[in-house]
């Protein structure tokens, strides 16, 4: 049995028309019949290509200021009916009920309108209601109908319907019906998450759409994905496709630098997701010098990281380094063609956006979730443990180690003298056993520790 089906007729409303132009022209050429309503069917009617208004079939005008325009038997019967079911059939033939082969949506754009800071009212206005609908009846129908349920599939359902003459196969119907979900799924966990704020049900819902896949995990035998939106918090300049452990340093680099926000030139260099350097200087050039003093060994593969503008002298500096990526909130244009001269060399210019407020871990068979630790240390909050009262400038050092200490793995002692990182001992059982690593360490680099 042949599980092909050309379409012969097409329901269509969508909020973005970019892209759907060519489609509208094609279907049309295919002599499929299309329904459409409201902005959308004004769109087609201009593209000079008959159009059958939804209201023509229901009977019923567009009502509640277009909050409900598709939801009616007669446009549900028609994406949801058996077509080899006899009283299907049948009911169609009984309501005069059209037959609809393929649904084309794209949802208001809700995520987007809360992300803009706009009113509750309007929020709520961009809570798509018979779009949703339309793709899940569309997607639970696949054996019979097609849905393409955003503008981001609109290309390829074009390349489909071009090459098969309108044709299209179980298969990608089933694969389309899949999409569908994740849509509407992605679509409702957004929408629940912004009432939750407020709400606080004990649940956790994360949805992410966008996966990509990494060439492999933190090891090569292992699979890996990253799903989030990268290019919401950088712009990536050059460069090697990032691993998962890169991934994993450049969120530890962040976090880190993200205590010196604002601060005096900061420089750090992360490897395995800790600190083997950082030092707070009046320039970036002298700031990346003296964290790569805290530990040259390390730092060879890793993760640099600076609080201001990367400049000609500091990128001439840090060229004579092999390293992985170079994150700053802006580079020169000297400073970036110099470091670009490194092909596989990763530059990203890291955005103003808020961090994440929460963490999340996978843990047994479920995940842990807790709010993210923001609180930094000041000269207000800490208690004398001494008998000697640390002058200003111990001080500083304390409050510049202590930020250190906070994103390196317990059990860790850092080591801090003039802002600048002497030396840490890393994720130790015991803290007596990484004290020792980190004066062991200092010594090593040529650090005095007196004083």
């Amino acid at each position: 049995m042949n599980s092909s089906k050309k379409i012969t007729s097409a329901l269509i409303s969508v909020f973005s028309k970019e892209g759907l132009a060519p489609i509208v022209k094609k279907l049309n050429e295919q002599n499929v019949k299309i329904y459409s309503t409201g902005g959308t069917e004004k769109f087609i009617n201009d593209l000079g290509i008959e159009v059958i208004a939804v209201e023509d079939i229901t009977d019923y005008p567009s009502i509640l200021g277009g909050r409900v325009k598709t939801l009616h038997p007669k446009v549900f019967g028609g994406i949801l009916n058996r077509q080899d079911n006899e009283s299907d059939v049948s009911e169609m033939a009984q309501y005069n009920i059209p037959q609809i082969d393929a649904v084309i949506v794209d949802l208001y754009p809700f995520e987007k309108t809360v992300a803009s800071g706009a009113s509750e009212a309007d929020i709520i206005e961009k809570i798509d209601i018979g779009g949703i609908s339309l793709i899940r009846a569309a997607a639970k129908n696949f054996k019979d109908t097609i849905c393409v349920s955003s503008v981001d599939d609109y290309a390829e359902f074009l390349e489909l319907i071009s090459k098969n003459n309108g044709e299209i196969s179980l298969k990608d119907r089933k694969r389309f019906a899949a999409k569908s979900f994740n849509v509407s799924s992605n679509y409702d966990t957004a929408i629940f998450n912004y009432f939750n704020k407020e709400e606080k049900l004990p649940a956790f819902k994360l949805s992410e759409t966008n996966g990509q896949e990494l060439r492999y995990g933190e090891n090569p035998h292992q699979k890996g994905y990253f799903f989030g939106n990268f290019d919401e918090m950088f712009t990536k300049l050059h460069g090697k496709e990032l691993s998962y452990n890169n991934l994993l340093d450049v969120d530890a680099a962040v976090n880190l630098m993200n205590e010196f926000k604002g601060e005096a030139p900061t420089f750090a260099i992360l490897k395995h997701n800790n600190a083997c350097g950082i030092a707070q200087r009046n320039t970036i050039q002298e700031a990346y010098l003296a964290a790569l003093a805290g530990d040259p060994v390390s730092a060879f593969g890793g993760i640099l990281i600076s609080n201001v503008e990367i400049d000609e002298a500091t990128a001439n500096e840090i060229n004579d380094l092999f390293c992985e990526v170079v994150i700053a909130p802006s580079f020169s244009a000297t400073a970036q063609e110099i470091l670009e001269g490194k092909k596989n060399r990763i530059l990203l210019v890291q955005k103003e956006i808020e961090l994440p407020s929460t963490t999340v871990r996978t843990c047994l068979n479920g995940v842990l979730v807790q709010d993210k630790d923001n609180i930094t240390d000041s000269a207000e909050i800490l208690t004398q443990a001494t008998n000697n009262k640390p002058n200003s400038a111990e001080l500083e050092d304390l409050l510049f180690a202590s930020k250190i200490c906070k994103h390196t793995k317990s059990n860790t002692i850092v080591l801090a003298k003039g802002k600048q990182l002497c030396a840490s001992g890393t994720g130790q059982t015991s803290r007596v056993d990484a004290l020792r690593q980190a004066i062991e360490k200092a010594k090593s680099f040529n650090f005095n520790l007196e004083g």
